[in-house]
């Protein structure tokens, strides 16, 4: 367990130290936060919870299962 200590004491003194590495994390920080949560809101709305009413495997089912097999 001293490597685990000493992995954590690098680190931890890395971070501490860091005047333009906190600016960078904050602006990949923003970046995520961007990317997960507002971008999901607006451009990636939840087809299934629309189309589903309440049967989200049954419909998830019969979108993935051709209904007419013949058109081979």
């Amino acid at each position: 367990m001293k490597w685990l200590r000493k992995t954590w004491d690098l680190y931890y003194d890395g971070f501490r130290t860091m005047t333009l590495g906190r600016t960078l994390w904050a602006v990949i920080l923003v970046k995520l936060f961007v990317i997960f949560v507002v971008l999901k809101l607006f451009f990636f709305p939840n087809y299934i919870k629309e189309h589903a009413q309440g049967r989200e495997a049954d419909f998830v089912a019969s979108q993935l299962q051709p209904e007419n097999l013949n058109s081979q």
